[in-house]
């Protein structure tokens, strides 16, 4: 069966990838506000149905944390093959460096990313939970070097100072993007594990 000389598409509507969805949701968020986008316009721009934008994330809100999240789960798995010999703050340093892979020409995006977490309500009530489970793969890793549980006032002071760190890093590299961000990485990370001495 044609429609306008057009063959019509039959059984299941077309696949996309939460990448995919994650891209056109940035750009109608920058274009026409967080807010003012709907489910139904981000699945419609990408060609399928709001059941199969569901079946990747449970709100628009997620959409933006797709990324990040993915890095949790590498650093966890990068944490469960560091070499025991290697010094707690070094691996710490080294294995966040090695689960970034962000460039200087992912800038742009990653601008009207953090532009868009810091200036929406709803996307800044969505990151803790985000920026807790990124603290939590580190801490757990401190707290398994340390010998202490992962509430242990060390493990938690570690995670949370180590991402801090990091996000002062990333914001200062998209400020810049003068450099691969694994420069600020390591660069914060060292100071840390130095105390910050002169």
């Amino acid at each position: 069966m044609t429609i306008n000389g057009t063959a019509a598409r039959r059984g299941r509507p077309p696949a996309t990838s939460p990448r995919e969805l994650e891209l056109i949701a940035l750009h109608l968020f920058a274009e026409n506000g967080f807010d003012e986008t709907t489910v139904e316009r981000i699945a419609a721009e990408a060609g399928v149905s709001s059941r199969t934008f569901f079946r990747y994330f449970e709100s628009k809100a997620a959409v933006l944390w797709h990324d990040f999240d993915r890095e949790v789960d590498a650093l966890r798995a990068a944490f469960g093959e560091v070499d025991d010999d290697l010094p707690m703050m070094d691996a710490i340093r080294q294995t966040v460096v090695r689960v970034n892979h962000y460039r200087a020409e992912d800038v742009a995006e990653l601008r009207t990313r953090m532009h868009l977490i810091g200036s929406v309500p709803a996307l800044q009530a969505s990151a803790a939970p985000h920026y807790d489970a990124w603290e939590r793969a580190v801490s757990d890793f401190a707290a398994g070097r340390l010998q202490q549980s992962s509430d242990a006032l060390y493990p938690l002071a570690i995670g949370r100072t180590t991402l801090a760190a990091c996000r002062a890093a990333f914001d200062l590299w998209v400020e810049r993007a003068d450099a691969d961000l694994i420069i600020y990485l390591d660069e914060a990370l060292r100071a840390l594990a130095a105390g910050f001495g002169t």
